[in-house]
């Protein structure tokens, strides 16, 4: 089984450029190649997805145990020639202290994935070994097994820098980056411009592709992918049948928002839908005239702040979906789908614009993130995910506030290294609507699809 990932000393160290370029390498030779991410990330397997030709998977250790990620790799990975994995922050970077919770480094030794260390070598010489020897030595169960220096301009820098690595440390540098504003990335305030707003990505890709090939030894680290192959414990159908759903599902029929507004779902969330035989329709809240008929509708996250006006002005399907929510027809948002639900959105402009309107509230972009990192919510009553009491996982990422009077459906809080550290309330819940900036991942909440479609039974 070939795969490796991508990891880095640091955020910002460069791994997701040498990431997007190894990808596109690779698949320029021919090879099929499937990518994934570590943690709960939505943009960067976006450009993973638009590289390959094959959707990107996260990899969450918060969201999902052990089993559920090795189930993910084994049969995501079944059809392709290699995996490779982007790392997430640094190498040993997690939530909390413990390097062994929802890190790259930890992903790396469930998956038994290889590592390469993506390292800023700029000014940086003989000291460059020292830095890659603390990440060797802090984990010795982690098969760190090369290094790439990003931000190196010449080959005689490279060259002292690979000396040095392999003389202290025993590993291979398999080559360098030169600095090259060429292939950045822009940037917004959740991170990466999504893939389907960047002009000419192709183009991009295939000439970072080119760039790679020229600094990065590609061969070597086909070679040194071969690895264990990972068996997991954990069945998804098995478990869906155990629970009912695919007798609970005949006939039914989901609406699903995508478009540049609404595009943050993770692939397994879907695919869950398409496994149960449910018949999955795309809409757009910005193009479409009303929501396709279906049982219920499912409304994810994205920017919806950012195309606010053109919502405002497609008043019928903002009415399509209110009339669908006033018929208890069961509607499920997250995070943007939250802020589109709302009464109204104050644009970066400073305008407010009108929304659907099921919840008196109202979104407003702030200069700093509100909430950043994985979370739970507690059921304060029954919604249409969850019964009362139920405890459901994942995380919230967002730089908007919703104002709002409505009371609401959870009970929210954050847990590091064993303590509680935040709580709050959030989420709110009307007939047989729920919106939320909880994101979350099916897989680690099968009844959320259990009650869903219990709930369209009703």
């Amino acid at each position: 089984m070939k795969k490796i990932m991508i990891a880095g000393t640091s955020s910002g160290v460069g791994k997701t450029t040498i990431s997007l370029g190894i990808m596109r390498a690779l698949t320029k030779r021919n090879i099929k190649v499937q990518p994934y991410k570590v943690g709960p990330d939505y943009i960067d397997p976006s450009f993973h997805t638009f590289i390959t030709g094959r959707d990107s998977r996260n990899l969450d250790s918060y969201m999902l145990d052990d089993e559920k990620i090795k189930y993910i790799v084994n049969t995501a990975s079944k059809d392709a020639d290699i995996s490779v994995i982007e790392g997430v922050m640094g190498l040993y970077d997690g939530f909390g202290t413990d390097i062994d919770n929802c890190s790259s480094s930890y992903t790396s030794k469930i998956t038994k994935t290889p590592v390469i260390l993506v390292i800023n070598g700029k000014a940086m010489a003989a000291s460059a070994a020292a830095t890659v020897l603390g990440y060797m030595n802090l984990d010795k169960d982690v098969n760190i097994i090369g290094v790439i220096a990003n931000n190196v301009k010449t080959e005689s820098h490279f060259n002292i820098i690979k000396e040095s690595v392999k003389k202290y440390c025993g590993l291979e540098v398999f080559g360098y980056f030169p600095p090259n504003d060429k292939f950045a990335l822009e940037s917004r305030h959740l991170g990466l411009v999504p893939m389907d707003e960047v002009e000419k990505l192709s183009e991009k890709f295939s000439s970072l592709a080119d760039e790679i090939e020229k600094y990065i030894d590609i061969d070597r680290i086909i070679e040194l992918s071969e690895s264990e192959e990972v068996v997991s414990k954990f069945d998804l159908v098995e478990e869906m049948e155990k629970k009912n759903l695919f007798e609970l599902a005949k006939g039914k029929t989901v609406a699903i928002a995508h478009d540049k507004a609404f595009n943050f779902y993770y692939r397994e969330n879907i695919e869950i839908f398409e496994k149960l035989g449910i018949e999955t329709k795309y809409f757009s809240p910005l193009e479409d005239i009303e929501v396709p008929t279906c049982d219920f509708v499912y409304i994810g996250g994205g920017f919806p702040e950012i195309f606010a006006e053109e919502l405002e002005k497609n008043e019928s399907i903002r009415k399509s979906i209110f009339d669908l929510y006033e018929n208890n027809t069961p509607i499920y948002a997250e995070c943007g789908g939250l802020m589109y639900l709302g009464k109204s959105i104050i644009d970066k402009s400073g305008v407010e614009r009108s929304m659907v309107g099921i919840f008196e509230g109202v979104s407003e972009m702030t200069p700093r993130l509100r909430r950043f990192g994985y979370c739970e919510g507690k059921a304060i009553e029954k919604t249409v995910i969850s019964k009362e009491g139920d405890c459901i996982r994942g995380h919230e990422f967002h730089h908007s506030i919703f104002k709002s009077d409505e009371k609401c459906a959870y009970k929210m809080r954050k847990i590091r290294d064993g303590k509680v550290v935040d709580e709050w309330e959030g989420g709110y819940s009307k007939k047989n609507t729920l919106a939320t900036y909880l994101h979350t991942h099916f897989y680690n909440n099968l009844d959320c699809i259990e009650n869903i479609l219990k709930n369209c039974e009703r």
